[in-house]
């Protein structure tokens, strides 16, 4: 857990009281209060896992190749509050004796929920659209190694991995949906760290993570974790299965385990992630910027139509208590510390 600055802020204040002219007071205590409304008060490390692979599918998640079409394998996690996201991690399969130097490339991107970020959900090329991801990605959320927004790198899980079965082109458009997945495999099991540069910062809300990895000359097979998820992951409510789709189904998705391999019992996924970060506790974007005047008299601007300054639209007697609304938090919060001491 980290504590903002609101200590340094708020002394910084309270001195102002003592050594700033009354005529230039509010703003100075404008811009300083302005300062400590922007920090965050608090900040809890976030960190969310499914747990490591299970052996039991690998998944295709990769860039258009000779071989095969774009493929794209994601799977869902929570945030309860405004979130930073600035590591993640995945676990997959990549052919045996495949160098490291191989992986070339990693881009992640966010989906919402469906119907969120989707257009006509009666498309009728799928079994279901519900609990999937939207048709499109979140914009703001995309991270891409090829562009610079984030960074990887890649080490040896597992020199010897085998899945029961895979699902890598069998991705139809109903009714030839069901195809019971295309078999085991094996090969080298590697993870992938993940840093994104800017972090991805989120809202609270039910979201899907999906990565897609390039292998030059080979693919990658996203493996399974457990369904329900199970120590040492990270459990929640509302966990959905793993979704896919190739280029040929977009915008829709398959279920992996229902609308792709079926079979009884019926058995779902989860795909092999963990995502750290930290929660975001109040918005870092300062409250009040004010452009310092030489006069002794604060200039009071009601509007902001030249593009500078500070809008505040009050009068004297607004403008007190304006000054009393910033001033105050500040003030209280470095009494109650300084009499705790």
């Amino acid at each position: 857990m980290h504590r903002s600055r609101t200590t340094t802020m708020s002394f910084t204040a309270s001195v102002l009281l003592a050594l700033v002219p009354a005529g230039r007071l509010l703003v100075a205590v404008t811009v300083t209060a302005g300062v400590w409304l922007a920090s965050p008060a608090w900040a809890d490390p976030f960190f969310f896992s499914t747990g490591t692979p299970d052996g039991l599918l690998g998944a295709l998640s990769q860039p258009a190749g000779s071989n095969h079409l774009e493929t794209e394998t994601a799977d869902d996690f929570v945030l309860t509050q405004t979130t930073s996201i600035d590591q993640a991690t995945i676990v997959g399969l990549i052919p045996s004796g495949t160098p490291l130097a191989s992986i070339s490339n990693v881009e992640v991107e966010i989906y919402h929920v469906f119907p969120n970020d989707s257009a006509d959900p009666a498309s009728g090329h799928v079994p279901a659209r519900n609990n999937s991801p939207g048709d499109v990605e979140i914009d703001t959320a995309t991270r891409d190694g090829s562009v610079g927004t984030l960074a990887f790198s890649a080490s040896l899980s597992d020199e010897s991995f085998a899945v029961l079965n895979t699902v890598v082109d069998g991705i139809n458009q109903a009714p030839a949906n069901l195809t019971n997945g295309e078999g085991p495999a094996d090969g080298e099991a590697v993870q992938i760290t993940i840093t994104f540069t800017p972090p991805i910062v989120l809202p609270a809300d039910h979201y899907f993570f999906r990565p897609q990895v390039q292998v030059t000359g080979g693919d990658f097979l996203y493996l399974s974790t457990a369904k329900p998820i199970v120590a040492p992951g990270t459990p929640f409510d509302g966990d959905l299965q793993a979704w896919t789709r190739n280029a040929d189904l977009k915008p829709d998705w398959l279920r992996i385990g229902t609308d792709i391999i079926g079979g009884t019992p019926l058995r779902t996924f989860n795909m092999a992630v963990s995502l750290a970060g930290e929660t975001v506790s109040q918005a870092q974007t300062p409250t009040a910027i004010a452009t310092p005047t030489p006069t002794t008299t604060p200039t009071v601007r009601r509007n902001n139509d030249d593009g500078g300054g500070c809008s505040i639209g009050a009068g004297p007697s607004s403008s007190r208590r304006a000054l009393w609304l910033l001033l105050a938090p500040a003030a209280l919060l470095w009494w109650t510390r300084r009499r705790s001491r």
